[in-house]
């Protein structure tokens, strides 16, 4: 009997916790739980860029990274034409006919376009070189809605409306007669070489799931589709093939892969659509374009099959603080976090340390609204807000994870500021003290000196970072805004916009990995927002949606506690970026 050793090359491992880095199919045994386990690959589509033109029956080619799009109709044909680069659509020179449902065919720097409709059946043939269209030898019969695969100097057409089986074979200068298709259909997607092709799908007069497999000369039944269907796209090869999308009775999103010889459902994309355009392969394909059914759209996707997968963002409840409350500062990480302050003037400190908190020493001041900074050994407390008698506070205090002492004071004093840094570069911002204010200063370590001032004045403002790299976000000026700007240890300048228009939320992490939970938009939010030094994505939310709370930690992992919902809570949730492991399976019989 033939040896896993034999088949893979390597024995079985034994590991008592699983592996982070095995490859995809090597089995293993894990001696704590007594199973086989191995890692699978997993398939799924996720959002590309958008095209700059929205649009139906666009024709395609080239890879996932290096992608194509021409042609196409919006309200009319179009002669448009786009690259993609993995990630965005760049304008590309514009075809010599403008013209939709046509075949595409080659790479995004050596191109074809065939075939295709404006007002009328066309044969003409153009090729690409990665910036201009010129014309090439026209097809023996003019059609739409054909499958192209191949390359600029060895296509392949076959298909079209009719419905026809005709087959035509490109050399680079003129398309020749090659075997027909052994069922003659119109919509059908094609993908790999002029000598070993694939056509699948189309229609009839009613869709179908036949596949064909192509070998240079004569085309010979392959297996059939799972879902019958029309007008849809390819990408792969054909012993290694995608199809995706189309039109059964209403646009689907289905995908299937192809092994060369039976079809598999795969993960489905993300937005029904059919006559979109396809490029890439069986592991990294790529659709863009189509119609939805009630719209012609922009919306691209990326398909990729990997032994990895995400594991989303969440948050998860920690252990409650001591003391409720809100209008708290915290400083920290989230495995060792300090929560300082809070209404009705608390000097309570607390210390975290991943579970639970425990009491520190008390701050001299108590003072809510006030502004922190630094970590459990090494914090920073600044500003504030007292209620006996009602007055805003400059005092400073450094902590140094078991007393508070004093500080210099702050040059304005002020409430409701935001806070990044360290202890002996810390940076304070924002804030009010008869009106809304700007100001920014830096602490060395023994006195503040001012730094340059915010663009938009206000308070209740999110803030996290370094002195030379820190960010300020949201908060109230006129009005609530969703502002976020950047510092950079003299001035600050724009930053992308939250998402979410909010005051009194909590930040955690630095300006280039920068976090925003929870706070106020008129109701108290849950809302979490994840910023790459450039625009601001929405994460998973927090159980309790609070406003006031503090913040504390990374972008990967954070932390939230106190803060008011329906009162002052007491709460803490711990924040866990989305993460991406091995699909590791247990091996069972069954």
């Amino acid at each position: 009997m033939t040896t896993y050793k034999e088949i893979f090359g390597k024995y079985v491992k034994n590991y008592s916790s699983d592996p982070s880095s095995d490859a995809e199919g090597q089995i293993w045994y894990n001696s704590t739980s007594g199973t086989f386990k191995s890692v699978l690959g997993v398939a799924a589509w996720s959002a590309g860029g958008s095209l700059s033109t929205a649009r139906s029956g666009i024709g395609g080619c080239g890879l996932q990274t290096a992608g194509l799009g021409f042609g196409g109709a919006t309200t009319v044909p179009v002669a448009d034409t786009e690259e993609y680069n993995g990630s965005s659509w760049t304008a590309g020179g514009n075809m010599g006919t403008a013209r939709y449902e046509l075949g595409g065919a080659g790479i995004q720097t050596a191109g074809l376009a065939f075939g295709g409709y404006t007002t009328t059946v066309l044969a003409n043939t153009e090729e690409y070189d990665g910036s201009a269209w010129t014309a090439g030898g026209n097809l023996g019969t003019g059609r739409y809605d054909l499958a192209g695969m191949g390359t600029q100097t060895a296509g392949l057409a076959a298909g079209g409306n009719g419905p026809s089986s005709s087959t035509e074979e490109y050399d680079g200068s003129t398309w020749t007669a090659g075997g027909s298709l052994g069922t003659a259909r119109r919509g059908p997607a094609g993908t790999g070489t002029q000598t070993v092709g694939l056509a699948f799908g189309g229609t009839t007069g009613s869709n179908t799931t036949a596949t064909e497999e192509y070998d240079g000369s004569a085309w010979t039944a392959g297996g059939n589709m799972n879902t019958a269907r029309r007008f849809l796209a390819g990408a792969g090869i054909q012993t290694s093939a995608l199809g995706f999308g189309g039109f059964t009775t209403a646009p689907v999103a289905d995908t299937e892969e192809y092994n060369g010889t039976s079809w598999t459902v795969s993960t489905n994309m993300t937005t029904s659509r059919y006559v979109l355009g396809g490029a890439g392969t069986q592991s990294a394909g790529l659709g863009f374009g189509g119609f939805t059914g009630t719209v012609k759209t922009a919306a691209t996707e990326e398909y990729a099959l990997s032994s990895l997968i995400t594991v989303p963002a969440a948050w998860a409840s920690g252990g409650n603080m001591g003391t409720a409350r809100s209008q708290i500062a915290g400083a920290g990480t989230q495995t060792a976090g300090l929560g300082f302050g809070g209404v009705s003037g608390s000097t309570s400190t607390e210390e975290y340390n991943g579970s639970a908190w425990t009491a520190g020493g008390s701050m001299s001041l108590g003072r809510g609204y006030l502004g922190g900074c630094g970590l459990q050994t090494a914090g920073l407390a600044f500003g504030g807000f007292t209620t006996s008698p009602t007055t805003n506070k400059s005092e400073t205090e450094e902590y140094d994870g078991s007393a508070w002492t004093g500080g210099g004071s702050l040059a304005t004093a002020r409430r409701a500021l935001a806070g990044a840094g360290i202890q002996t570069a810390g940076l304070g911002f924002g804030g009010f003290t008869t009106v809304r204010v700007g100001n920014t200063e830096e602490y060395d370590g023994s006195a503040w000196t001012a730094g340059g001032a915010l663009g938009t004045a206000r308070d209740e403002l999110a803030g996290a970072g370094i002195q030379t790299a820190a960010f300020g976000a949201g908060g109230y000026s006129t009005a609530l805004t969703n502002i976020t700007e950047e510092y950079d240890g003299s001035a600050w300048t724009a930053g992308g916009n939250l998402n979410t228009t909010r005051r009194l939320a909590a930040g955690s992490g630095t300006q280039t990995a920068g976090l925003v939970f929870g706070g106020y938009t008129g109701t108290n939010s849950a809302a979490t927002e994840e910023y790459n030094g450039t625009s601001w994505t929405t994460s998973t939310s927090m159980t309790t949606a609070r406003r006031a709370l503090g913040g504390a930690g990374s972008q990967t992992l954070g932390l939230g506690f106190a803060g008011y919902d329906t009162a002052v809570s007491a709460a803490t949730e711990e924040f866990t970026g989305a993460f991406t492991q091995n699909n590791v399976k247990t091996i069972t019989t069954s």
